[in-house]
């Protein structure tokens, strides 16, 4: 992460863009801090065969593996990564950590914010990168994520790209999430943490922040949704600490609505009945699969 210029990156702003494109967010009263490069006068930019890639941590008290992340990525083997920190005005060690590291991070800001979906709308509004992605405060990447991400991208014209995401439970490996794009009106088809999106989709459909856990898959349904080109990346590309906001009570409540608002009632109850595999769903979900076989036999 060596290739800086003192020349001030130029911001489109599309009409189509529902996030406004900064090179500093605003000041804000209860503001703890703001740093990095750009405060400094360094910025990024894309080269020929070198794109520019953003990656974002959102933190809030995320004083125990917040150093991890930040290696992770300080670390990775391509050398043209824009590294943003949004931070929700931390209480605990979190702000000392980030500023131990600012020479090195692009940009960085400490204040209270709308929760963590507004905070990653908050870094895409930040970003300078042809993609983005998200790593934040308990996970990690490996070392040569970003260089592998980067060489699939140079020989495809893609809009997003995804890889597997390693799970981890009490520091210890659980176990690993691959594709399963089939089940996406279902279960997330495949793991956030490992979605590298053109900084663009962003911009123009931010996270919605009215899902408080779930607002992540609900953008993933959008990507389906618009059909845009993707590539699947069969390497496991980040590692992902079970707990947080994932876990959270609310997740089968926004899960629910969010079925509803993108599929309707009747998807929305199979779905949902069957993402939680309740024992009523099971048989007639068989039935349904022993149907559409013996159709296919029938016709063939």
């Amino acid at each position: 992460m060596t290739i800086t210029t003192q020349t001030q990156s130029h911001l489109e702003q599309n009409p189509e863009y529902k996030l406004t494109r900064k090179l500093f967010w605003p000041a804000h009263e209860k503001r703890q801090g703001e740093g990095g490069l750009r405060t400094r006068g360094y910025f990024k930019k894309s080269y020929d065969h070198k794109p520019l890639m953003s990656v974002v941590t959102v933190v809030y008290n995320g004083q125990e593996n917040l150093e991890q992340t930040i290696n992770s990525v300080l670390d990775q083997t391509y050398d043209n990564i824009e590294y943003i920190i949004i931070d929700g005005g931390s209480r605990d060690g979190t702000l000392e950590i980030i500023q131990k590291y600012e020479d090195k991070i692009d940009y960085w800001v400490s204040e209270p914010d709308g929760g963590i979906y507004s905070a990653m709308n908050k870094g895409a509004s930040l970003a300078t990168g042809d993609y983005i992605s998200y790593i934040n405060a308990d996970d990690w990447y490996n070392n040569d994520t970003i260089q592998s991400v980067v060489s699939a991208i140079d020989h495809n014209n893609i809009d997003y790209i995804f890889g597997n995401v390693d799970i981890y439970a009490d520091n210890a490996f659980h176990s690993t999430l691959k594709k399963q794009f089939e089940q996406y009106k279902f279960n997330t088809p495949f793991g956030h943490p490992a979605l590298f999106v053109k900084t663009h989709h962003l911009l123009t459909t931010p996270f919605n922040t009215d899902y408080k856990v779930i607002a992540d898959y609900d953008f993933i349904l959008e990507l389906i949704a618009k059909k845009f080109n993707h590539y699947y990346l069969d390497n496991s590309l980040t590692n992902f600490r079970l707990g947080g906001i994932s876990s959270s009570a609310n997740l089968n409540k926004e899960k629910f609505r969010l079925y509803y608002t993108r599929f309707g009632l009747i998807r929305a109850v199979y779905s949902y009945l069957l993402s939680t595999h309740s024992p009523l769903i099971k048989p007639i979900n068989g039935i349904i699969h022993t149907f559409r076989y013996l159709k296919k036999l029938a016709l063939s």
